[in-house]
């Protein structure tokens, strides 16, 4: 048995003149009835856990998801433990939502999380197709044991890897930090390697962390980030290229040190990581010298993801 867990997003979307633009409209009975191959993948259950767009789930309301999510996998109120379990999302905050998962869930039963680019109304409606692919990645029994997964498009990608990197073209995600790891094609799932090792869940109680993410800008002061550290537990930083940063906001950072908060320091650029190998003033090496963490293979998003899981559950960042 497939769980299917409806959250709303693009692919639960159809556009109201009313209001201008594309709305939530469609619920779980509805998105399955437009997805008659689904039928061919197995049994499954529907549950309409809510219709929102992305940009409206707050850490509250990601948190109440993981837990729903925890729950299913331990097979709470249900007649047995579904053989994976399929989320449709705004592809907004996709990859936040796919990385708290992959981070905090243990990865036996397989998490699916999938969504669209175009409506209900639109010629070449995505949702179908990415939802019969991801019905048949969580139910597939090569699917064990690989945690929280993100099917779009035909890809496959780890769920602490998917990155939203297209605005609105329909092969919308990728693994900036790494590549695919498996395919759906002409309905057959194929992973590329065996499952990965991955780090223990963390067990956060909340997400009651507060944690800032500041962009770096040309001749930098510090100034944001002054403004943010009374009110916040720590900090994520986009600095330029391996990780340097411009001069002036270099004892805004050290304050924030000194406070006992952490700072992560990750690239804004789209591929690698920050490399500590510059020595100059602002440098990625005198500032990881002074406590700055390294993001490593995430980016600017997932590193805010990972400093709020690891503030939460009283853990390095990382760990």
């Amino acid at each position: 048995m497939i769980h299917l867990l409806f959250t709303g997003g693009t692919i639960s979307m159809q556009r109201d003149e009313r209001a201008g633009g594309n709305v939530p409209t469609h619920g779980g009975a509805a998105l399955v009835g437009f997805a008659p191959e689904l039928a061919t993948v197995g049994p499954y259950r529907i549950e309409d856990w809510g219709r929102y767009p992305a940009c409206h789930l707050g850490l509250d309301k990601l948190w109440a998801l993981r837990g729903r999510v925890a729950a299913l996998q331990r097979g709470e109120g249900l007649d047995a433990i579904p053989a994976g379990i399929v989320i449709t999302h705004g592809t907004d905050t996709l990859e936040e939502t796919a990385y708290l998962l992959s981070r905090t869930l243990e990865p036996a039963v397989p998490v699916v999380i999938t969504g669209a680019m175009r409506t209900a109304g639109d010629a070449g409606w995505d949702g179908p197709r990415n939802l019969t692919d991801a019905a048949r990645v969580a139910a597939s029994p090569l699917s064990r044991s690989r945690g929280t997964m993100v099917v779009f498009h035909g890809d496959i990608l780890a769920g602490h890897q998917a990155v939203k990197v297209e605005a609105t073209a329909l092969a919308a995600f990728a693994a900036p930090h790494d590549a695919p790891i498996g395919t759906v094609k002409n309905g057959q799932v194929e992973f590329f390697g065996p499952p990965p090792s991955l780090p223990p869940a963390l067990s956060p109680s909340g997400l009651d962390a507060r944690v800032a993410h500041i962009p770096m800008v040309i001749g930098d002061t510090g100034h944001l980030l002054e403004l943010a550290r009374p009110t916040h537990d720590g900090v994520v930083i986009d600095a330029f290229g391996s990780g340097n940063l411009p001069p002036g906001a270099v004892p805004a950072i050290q304050r924030w040190l000194a406070d006992g908060k952490p700072v992560v320091l990750a690239s804004r650029c789209p591929r690698g990581v920050v490399t500590p190998v510059y020595a100059f003033a602002g440098g990625g090496a005198g500032l990881v010298r002074d406590g700055v963490i390294p993001a490593g293979p995430r980016t600017p998003g997932q590193a805010c993801m990972e400093l709020t899981i690891a503030l939460s559950s009283g853990t390095m960042y990382g760990a």
